[in-house]
C-alpha cells in the first residue's frame, strides 16, 4: 500500500471527494501538548505533500486557529486545488482577556477564548472564520466537532449539543452549503462511534472523523456502526489509530491509553499484541497504522506529525510490508476480533 493510493469519501456526493490511504492530521502543528515551531510545521506539511500525502484535516480548536493558520501558509505555496481540505464547526473562537484564554492540551496558543455553538449563525460564522485564517475559498468536507460524551463531559450534555445542531439550525447551515456546491460533503469529527450512529439516524451525513474507537484495541465499532456506514455508504476518516499512544509506545511505563496513564489490563493485552508482532519482525506501531484500513469503510487515516521526519516515519510505517500470518494468528490468539477485516496489499 502507499500512502498516494487513493479512495472516494462516499459514492454519493456530487462532486467526488478522493482522500488518499494516508491523510495529516492537524493537531500536531497547532501545537497539541508541545509547542512546534513555524519552520518545522510547514517542513512538515511539505514533507506530506513531497510524500503523496494530498488530504490534511485541521480545526479552529487547534491550537486556537493556529493549525488552520499554518496550513493556509503551507497551501499558498502548495495550491488549494491540489488536495483535499477538510475543517470543522463547533467552536467559535473569540477574543478575550489573557486569563480568559482557552487552550485545552494546546500550548502557545493566540488569545482566543472557545465558545461552542452548533447553531446556523454559529455554524456559517465558523465556517467564515476558517476561511479567514486559512486563506482559502472553501473547503471539501464541513464536520461537527465533538458533540460526543467524551468532548461534551456528559451523555446529558452530549444530547444537548445535538439537539443544538438540528434544533438550532446547524444541520441546515451544513446542507445549505452542501447543496450550493459551497463544500462537497458533511460529516462530524469525534470521539465516540454511537454518537456518529445517532447522527446517522437523524440526517444525512456523508463520513465522519473517528478518533481511537476503531484500533488494534478496540472492535467494538463493528457491531453495529461500521457495518452501517458500509450499507449507507459512509466513509470513516480514522484518527487516533495508536489510541492516544500506546500502539506507538508499546506497554512502556506512563504508556497513554485515551489519554490517560493506561491500566494495567490494557497494558497486558498490548504486550501480547506486540508479542505477536514481534514474532513476525513488525513493529507494533506499523501494525496499529494498518489495522485500521482493513476496514472498508476506513478510507483514509491520518496520524498527526510535526516534523519532517516525523512524516517520513509515518510514511514509512504504512508502506511497510506486514505478514498475512500476524492478522490470522492475533484472531486465533483472540486479541483481534475473527471478524475484523484484514488489510490487503500492505
Amino acid at each position: 500500500m502507499k500512502v498516494s493510493d487513493t479512495k472516494l469519501l462516499n459514492g454519493r456526493t456530487a462532486r467526488p471527494v478522493s482522500l488518499t490511504r494516508m491523510g495529516m492530521g492537524g493537531t500536531v502543528i497547532g501545537n497539541l501538548y508541545r509547542k512546534v515551531s513555524d519552520e518545522a510545521a510547514q517542513d512538515a506539511i511539505q514533507a506530506a505533500y513531497d510524500a503523496g500525502i494530498r488530504y490534511f484535516d485541521t480545526a479552529p480548536q487547534y491550537g486556537l486557529g493556529r493549525s488552520e493558520i499554518r496550513l493556509g501558509q503551507a497551501l499558498a505555496r502548495i495550491g488549494r486545488g491540489n488536495v483535499t481540505l477538510s475543517s470543522k464547526i463547533g467552536r467559535l473562537l473569540l477574543d478575550c482577556e489573557p486569563d480568559e484564554v482557552t487552550p485545552e492540551a494546546f500550548v502557545d496558543v493566540p488569545q482566543k477564548r472557545i465558545v461552542f455553538d452548533y447553531t446556523y449563525d454559529g455554524v456559517m460564522r465558523s465556517y467564515e472564520s476558517s476561511l479567514d485564517r486559512m486563506g482559502v475559498g472553501n473547503v471539501d468536507i464541513l464536520m461537527v466537532h465533538d458533540v460526543c460524551v467524551f468532548s461534551q463531559g456528559s451523555q446529558e450534555a452530549s444530547d444537548a449539543k445535538v439537539r443544538e445542531l438540528f434544533d438550532g439550525g446547524g444541520y441546515k447551515a451544513l446542507t445549505e452549503l452542501r447543496e450550493a456546491g459551497e463544500i462537497a460533503a458533511i460529516g462530524a469529527g469525534v470521539n465516540e462511534w454511537q454518537v456518529c450512529e445517532k447522527l446517522l439516524g437523524l440526517g444525512d451525513f456523508d463520513g465522519f472523523l473517528l478518533a481511537g474507537r476503531y484500533t488494534l484495541l478496540e472492535q467494538e465499532a463493528l457491531d453495529s456502526f461500521l457495518p452501517l456506514c458500509v450499507k449507507r455508504d459512509v466513509g470513516i476518516i480514522l484518527g487516533g489509530p495508536y489510541n492516544s499512544g500506546i500502539l506507538a509506545t508499546g506497554p512502556v511505563n506512563g504508556a497513554k491509553y485515551n489519554y490517560a496513564d493506561a491500566p494495567e489490563h490494557i497494558l497486558e493485552r498490548v504486550r501480547r499484541i506486540e508479542a505477536v508482532c514481534n514474532a513476525h519482525d513488525t513493529p507494533l506501531i506499523a501494525a496499529a497504522l494498518q489495522f485500521v484500513l482493513g476496514h472498508p469503510a476506513v478510507k483514509t487515516v491520518i496520524p498527526g506529525a510535526g516534523s519532517r521526519q516525523e512524516v517520513e516515519a509515518n510514511v514509512a510505517l504504512l508502506q511497510r510490508e506486514i505478514p498475512t500470518a500476524l492478522w490470522s494468528d492475533l484472531k486465533s490468539e483472540g486479541l483481534i476480533r475473527p471478524d475484523a477485516p484484514a488489510p490487503e496489499g500492505c
